[in-house]
């Protein structure tokens, strides 16, 4: 059952395609077949038996429906997977197929490519976002505002320095979650207890094939150690939570009294069944929809983090399904509000109006200099 009117409204296609049955089984693939390309390397594996296992991962069509069913009865998608692959290779063969090797070495290294092309998608958005912010902060760097705190009118900000916060907020979060991933995202090779036993004392050197070969990098096992995927799901729900405060504030400063800001104006989007003279911040409530969700989901997987022994029962087969969502939310967040950043309409008569109603000057203070300082970023250009 395709549950798109659901996930689509929130998400991108290209992030769901990163996590689609179609992804996922191709990683699985390439995990086996790299497995036994680094294991014959090696000399634990006939070369032939590496060749024919890479042939047929290539070439194998298998019926996601059916491997679900299978997998939800074995308990991971391991069990089955391994199961036919051997079944299609000669019996003298078949015994090689994922030597050495668990069913979470296969499950959490696919789930750290599928993070690693999430983060470079999420980018795409990113980027043109903090970039697009920039630029209004500058051009609005010295144009007295009326600030607020505590939802009432407070002290004369600059316009512009309210947008270098917002961009401050999301590069600072994007860079969290780009760092985490550098460090966590890593290949997971371990064996059934995480000693990489049977394999003659050749585990490591066939880790650090396997590794480069899957565009990981190599490392020690880490099946029980799950902090690492805990800090990416942390750095994701920051991310969304940082797009979803310029989502807040813009949505605050476009509503009919105040209408200092909005969402650009494009056909068939932000309008209302039951209002024509509606104009909705429709990106805006995609982001904060995603803010609503993210903490709960990053919580479950931190609750994964007292793993049992050497690999935990319920924690580390939880984190996949809700890792791939807040990628979604994020995706679709990041999307929606660099469209937003992008044709952001700013009302300069009404920041003006609404500032002289106030009465309190337009004494802005470090205003302008704060906003080259939070611009100013040696990581960029």
């Amino acid at each position: 059952m395709s549950q798109l009117l659901r996930t689509r409204p929130s998400t991108t296609d290209a992030m769901l395609a990163i996590f689609d049955d179609a992804a996922t089984l191709r990683h699985a693939l390439a995990f086996e077949a790299a497995l036994a390309n680094a294991e014959a390397a090696e000399g634990l594996l006939a070369p032939e038996a590496a060749l024919a296992i890479a042939e047929l991962c290539r070439t194998l069509v298998l019926d996601p429906a059916e491997l679900a069913a299978e997998a939800a009865h074995a308990g991971t998608l391991a069990i089955p997977l391994v199961i036919r692959l051997r079944a299609a290779l000669p019996p003298a063969i078949a015994p090689a197929l994922h030597k050495g090797s668990t069913s979470q070495d296969l499950a959490d290294t696919v789930l750290a490519r599928q993070i690693r092309e999430a983060t470079a998608l999420l980018a795409q958005d990113i980027g043109p976002l903090t970039a697009a912010l920039a630029m209004q902060a500058q051009r609005h760097a010295t144009r007295p505002a009326l600030g607020r705190t505590l939802l009432q009118d407070a002290r004369p900000i600059s316009f512009g320095l309210r947008l270098a916060q917002w961009r401050a907020g999301i590069r600072e979060a994007a860079r969290r979650l780009e760092a985490e991933v550098a460090d966590h995202a890593v290949l997971q090779f371990g064996g059934a207890a995480g000693t990489r036993e049977g394999l003659g004392g050749r585990g490591e050197a066939v880790a650090a094939r396997l590794g480069p070969a899957l565009g990981l990098p190599a490392a020690p096992p880490w099946h029980a150690n799950r902090g690492g995927l805990a800090g990416i799901a942390a750095a994701l729900a920051i991310l969304i939570g940082a797009l979803g405060k310029m989502a807040r504030d813009l949505s605050l400063l476009a509503q009919n009294a105040i209408g200092e800001a909005r969402e650009p104006a494009v056909p068939g989007r932000g309008g209302s069944s039951a209002m024509a003279h509606k104009r909705n911040p429709t990106g805006c409530q995609v982001a904060l929809a995603a803010a609503h969700r993210a903490p709960g989901l990053a919580a479950g997987v931190l609750f994964g983090l007292p793993a049992e022994g050497e690999r935990g029962l319920g924690g580390w087969q939880a984190e996949g399904p809700v890792l791939a969502e807040l990628f979604l939310l994020a995706a679709g967040s990041a999307a929606a509000m660099a469209e937003v950043a992008q044709g952001l309409e700013i009302d300069t008569a009404a920041i003006t109006r609404n500032l002289a109603a106030a009465e309190l000057g337009e004494d802005i203070g470090e205003s302008a200099a704060l906003v080259a300082q939070l611009l100013s970023d040696p990581h960029e250009g």
